[in-house]
């Protein structure tokens, strides 16, 4: 999981709260699934990037999903304005699934 970040203190806390937001089809965190590329935080204006992808372009949750990620980082930095890009490249691969992420699917 290499998160690109221009700052690694807020990008964990960013990482932190978003382990609660969980692909239901998959039941698995969308950090642990790989699914954040990227969190860019900027102080003037004050304002969160993040740069994800989906398990597939035609995810039925994708949406849900997006939204759900983009409601954690401005309860995280509710001082921000927070953009969420979706993006399919590259494409996610099950490679991108965290040691731990594996671990709990093959529980």
């Amino acid at each position: 999981m290499n998160v690109k970040t221009n700052h690694p203190e807020q990008c964990q806390k960013a990482l932190s709260g978003l382990k609660n937001v969980y692909d239901p089809e998959i039941d698995l965190n969308v950090v642990d699934l790989g699914l954040i590329y990227e969190i860019l935080f900027s102080d003037e204006p004050k304002k969160v990037n993040c740069l994800m992808t989906l398990s597939t372009q035609f995810c039925p949750m994708g949406e849900s999903i997006v939204d759900s990620v983009k409601y954690s980082l401005e309860s995280n930095f509710p001082e921000s304005e927070v953009e969420v890009t979706l993006t399919f490249d590259p494409p996610w691969t099950a490679d991108c699934i965290s040691e731990e992420g594996r671990a709990h699917l093959n529980s």
